[in-house]
C-alpha cells in the first residue's frame, strides 16, 4: 500500500498554493491542512521548493489531461476543437474553484525569469500550445504554429480576464476572435457546380 503522507501533503499544497498563492502559503499552513509532521514534508519533498515543484508538475499533467479530454468530448473534429476549446475554458471559469491559471499565478510571484517556477510555467504553456498546434495541423491549417500561437494567446487573455474581472464574457469574446483566426488559417473547400 502506498504511503498516504506524500499524497496528503501534495493535496493540501495544491489547494492552498492555487487558492492563496505560493508565497502567501507557509509550510505550517500546508502541514496543518495535511495533518502531518514537519519532518514528513522534508522527508518526502526535501523543502517547500520541492513541494512547489511537485504541485506544478501534478497541476500541469492533470489540467492538460482534463483540457484535452473535455475539448475532445465537446468537439468531434480538430477544426471544431480550435473554437470549442473556449467553451471548455468558459466551463472552467464558472467553477467555484477557479482562481486563474496556477502557472500564470506562480510565474507572477517570481521575479527571476530563470527561476524553476518560471521554467515550469513555460513548459506548461508550451505543451498547451503544442496541443493546439496539433489540432491545427490535423484541421489542415496552412500555418499550424502561427494559428496555435494566436489561439493560445487568446486563451491566456481570456484566463487572465476571467480571473481579474469575473463576469466578463472573456471566453465568448476570445471564441469570436478564434473563429476569425481559424477561418483565415484553414482553407475552406469551394463548392463547384
Amino acid at each position: 500500500m502506498p504511503d498516504p503522507v506524500p499524497e496528503r501533503l501534495l493535496a493540501a499544497a495544491a489547494m492552498l498554493f492555487y487558492r492563496d498563492g505560493i508565497h502567501a502559503t507557509g509550510v505550517d499552513a500546508v502541514l496543518a491542512e495535511a495533518k502531518v509532521a514537519r519532518r514528513s514534508l522534508y522527508r518526502h519533498f526535501g523543502s517547500k521548493d520541492g513541494l512547489v515543484a511537485a504541485f506544478l508538475e501534478r497541476r500541469d499533467r492533470e489540467w492538460r489531461d482534463w483540457f484535452a479530454r473535455t475539448v475532445a468530448a465537446v468537439a468531434a473534429t480538430p477544426q471544431t476543437r480550435l473554437v470549442r476549446l473556449f467553451d471548455v475554458l468558459e466551463t472552467w471559469f464558472r467553477m467555484k474553484s477557479f482562481h486563474g491559471c496556477a502557472f500564470i499565478n506562480a510565474a507572477a510571484e517570481t521575479g527571476d525569469p530563470g527561476h524553476a517556477i518560471r521554467a515550469a510555467a513555460r513548459r506548461h504553456k508550451d505543451m498547451v500550445r503544442e496541443l493546439i498546434e496539433r489540432w491545427a495541423r490535423e484541421a489542415g491549417a496552412s500555418d499550424p504554429a502561427s494559428l496555435a500561437r494566436e489561439l493560445a494567446l487568446l486563451a491566456e487573455g481570456a484566463i487572465v480576464t476571467a480571473m481579474v474581472s469575473p463576469g466578463e464574457p472573456a471566453a465568448e469574446t476570445a471564441k469570436s476572435l478564434a473563429r476569425l483566426a481559424v477561418a483565415r488559417a484553414i482553407p475552406q473547400p469551394t463548392n463547384q457546380r
